[in-house]
């Protein structure tokens, strides 16, 4: 990383320069380097990849592989024919493996810079206006960039609640419970999104007794909820325990817990329990604050995103946003798509984001997997669809694996047969999902997708069988 010293140094002089360096900023960063612009890249925190690959999705995902391997082990092997005499768990040696994940992604970042001849500043990046950069460096030291282009790409952070502020010891964020040292006997999730499933589906298989409390009634947010039934309930057969239409009041922190008090919606009965730790997974807001938006004028939305045009471009010239301080999904690869068609647009390309087939994933067990609308989104539309569904059930290789739970769905307009929307539950989804968003892409029908070859046996042939169905001709049934 370039060395920041002295107050007064000669400005550099860049064509971008990228404010954070996760998906968004750092692939976008590639792209515009690999497009002949002179790129910069400022990061506040000592590692690069954001959130996602330092506390978020990477080492999430470890951990969530690790625990599926214990429960496995567990539970699953003997009936393979594996005879196992003696299951421990080894907690450090597994945040050790996590950690090294992480350790391997960030530095592969690092590489990228280098291989992409990307200048990377380590220090907190102000806009100052005029194309200017000021980067303040953990010494107190600053130096200034210029650029025809500034991209801001500082993502998000955890909502904090008032009656449950963090101190990643007790009540947690995503950063705490990825660093547990601990299997906590009793752990209360506070929200039912996909943080909240994830994290809380990693601790409940390590051993950790679950409850998710739960402001609506029900999981996922706008999920499908055929596939967030399947989910939940495979989640309560492994002991995880639901309270939905239920709001979080107060806590108190003790010694060896925390005290949370909770009411039911329904009645306004009012309940306190006790547990080791309280994961709060109740969303995320944009990360804007010390950027100098608001002394320039940036215009936000109510929701504090920074509002963009059609070229991510913000109310002030030259100033880009994207990511998850703008409207949309919070999203790795949304991000990453658009810093890619921004850069495109900034070297004079047709640079392109379809939103309509932006995915979304929950990595439990089963993984649930979508694109493009719900039923009930169709429905609120007046669209007229036809839906075909297959269970993974009715799969061979899905039976030999040892694991049918769930099922695939599509949704194709009525008139057209163009496929407008996927919804999955069962093995391996967040794979499956993708040739559908191929199909979407290319503006393909269901019938497209049912008369593709689909090699026997193997878990995609669901995918062609849901697609078969939405005119009622599945095989397999």
């Amino acid at each position: 990383m370039a060395e920041l010293q002295g107050e007064k140094q000669a400005e550099q002089q860049f064509d971008i320069i990228v404010i954070g360096s996760g998906p968004g900023g750092y692939v976008g960063a590639i792209r515009a380097s690999q497009l002949g612009l002179k790129t910069a890249v400022v990061e506040k925190d000592k590692t690069f990849g954001g959130t996602c690959l330092n506390v978020g999705c990477i080492p999430s995902k470890a951990l969530l592989a690790s625990s599926e391997a214990y429960h496995a082990a567990l539970h699953d092997l003997e009936s393979h024919g594996v005879k196992v005499s003696k299951v421990e768990l080894d907690l450090p040696t597994m945040q050790a493996r996590k950690d090294k994940v992480v350790k391997t992604n960030t530095e592969g970042i690092t590489f990228l810079f280098k291989k992409n001849k990307i200048t990377s500043f380590n220090g907190f990046g102000k806009i100052l206006g005029n194309g200017k950069v000021e980067v303040k460096s953990a010494d107190g030291s600053t130096q200034i960039l210029t650029a025809k282009s500034v991209i801001i790409a500082t993502g998000s952070v955890p909502v904090e609640l008032p009656f449950l502020k963090y101190d990643e010891k007790r009540i947690l964020s995503n950063t705490g419970a990825l660093a547990l040292s601990q299997v906590p006997k009793k752990m209360i999730v506070v929200g039912g999104g996909v943080i909240g499933l994830e994290l809380g589906s990693v601790w409940q298989r390590l051993g950790s007794e679950v409850t998710v409390i739960e402001y609506t009634n029900k999981l996922g947010g706008t999920t499908d909820q055929d596939c967030m039934n399947v989910l939940k309930k495979a989640l309560e057969k492994e002991g995880m325990k639901f309270l939905l239409s239920t709001k979080v009041t107060g806590s108190k922190v003790l010694s060896d817990g925390v005290e949370v008090t909770y009411e039911a919606l329904a009645d306004g009965k009012t309940t306190t329990s006790k547990a080791d730790v309280v994961l709060v997974a109740t969303g995320r807001k944009p990360f804007t604050a010390g950027l100098g938006c608001e002394e320039l004028g940036i215009q936000k939305d109510p929701q504090g995103r920074i509002l963009v045009d059609a070229h991510f471009q913000s109310s002030l010239p030259g100033i880009y946003a994207i990511g998850d301080v703008i409207t949309g999904p919070m999203l790795a690869h949304k991000a990453e798509d658009e810093g890619v068609a921004l850069a495109e647009l900034l070297a004079g390309k047709a640079g392109h984001v379809n939103y309509n087939t932006v995915p979304g994933v929950i990595y439990t067990h089963p993984e649930v997997a979508n694109v493009g609308l719900t039923e009930d989104q169709c429905k609120e539309k007046g669209l007229e669809v036809n839906v075909g569904k297959f269970p993974f059930m009715a799969n061979g290789r899905a039976r030999a694996q040892g694991f049918s739970e769930g099922f695939v769905k599509i949704i194709a307009d009525k008139k057209t047969d163009k496929i407008i929307g996927a919804h999955m539950v069962g093995p391996s989804v967040s794979e499956l999902i993708h040739e559908v968003i191929v199909c979407m892409e290319f503006g393909g029908s269901s019938e497209d997708l049912a008369r593709s070859f689909h090699a026997h046996p193997t878990l995609s042939e669901v995918v062609r069988e849901a697609a078969l169905a939405v005119e009622k001709r599945a095989r397999q049934m």
